[in-house]
């Protein structure tokens, strides 16, 4: 009698043919696409009641940005099943551009000044970090008005009240207005080059802050404040 034995993950996930010359039956897994690394999932803590995050509705769709693979999870006999896992898009160069940025004199007074995460906890934050990799820049070309560009969108997505955003405007420009519209030109063009993809999911979020989880931004986190 065969039995069944969990297969690792390979480089080569195409089934093959059996060798005693029956096709083998292939069996999806329709489960929800898991993390792209072992990282452990916490539980998600409560979020304030002005975010307009849902992601218990969002995380059943796979994260614009990523990709999926079919990887075999067992192989019992002629019968194989496949389980989708979802590889994030994320890179570390470009964590790497934003632990740079994080240095910016500018990033760090407009972080100083946010001390009730209105505009800038981790999760929004992470968002940063998954912009910069859909935005297809090399690292070495973001610089501080990529930095709040992304920010600025991930506000736009993901926060009700838009007004505490607007202190981007006074970090960047001082009083000067005129510039602003140049911004939103940026903004436009930041957005068609990740191809209108600006849905974040809480994974990829929490992904994003396994990689470094000591990374001192990753301690702002909204519910914490008073």
């Amino acid at each position: 009698m065969a039995s069944c034995q969990p297969c690792s993950q390979s480089e080569d996930q195409s089934p093959r043919p059996s060798s005693s010359g029956y096709p083998l039956e292939v069996v999806v897994d329709e489960e929800r696409p898991g993390p792209s690394a072992p990282w452990v999932d916490p539980c998600p803590p409560p979020q304030s009641p002005e975010r307009k995050r849902r992601r218990d509705e969002s995380d059943e769709e796979t994260t614009p940005g990523a990709e999926d693979i079919w990887v075999v999870e067992t192989l019992c006999g002629l019968k194989m099943k496949l389980k989708r896992r979802r590889v994030s898009s994320v890179l570390p160069e470009h964590h790497e551009v934003f632990s740079r940025l994080l240095e910016d004199p500018v990033i760090k007074r407009f972080l100083a000044w946010d001390k009730n995460l209105r505009v800038s906890d981790k999760y929004l934050l992470s968002m940063v970090i998954a912009y910069f990799s859909r935005a297809g820049l090399f690292s070495w070309q973001y610089q501080r008005i990529h930095f709040f560009i992304a920010l600025y969108l991930a506000n736009d997505m993901e926060e009700d009240n838009q007004a505490p955003k607007q202190a981007i405007f006074s970090f960047l420009y001082g009083k000067n207005r005129s510039q602003r519209p140049l911004f939103h030109k940026l903004r436009f063009q930041f957005i068609r080059s990740m191809d209108w993809k600006t849905r974040v999911s809480r994974e990829e979020c929490e992904e994003i802050q396994a990689f470094d989880p000591e990374l001192w931004v990753w301690g702002r986190d909204r519910t914490l404040v008073p």
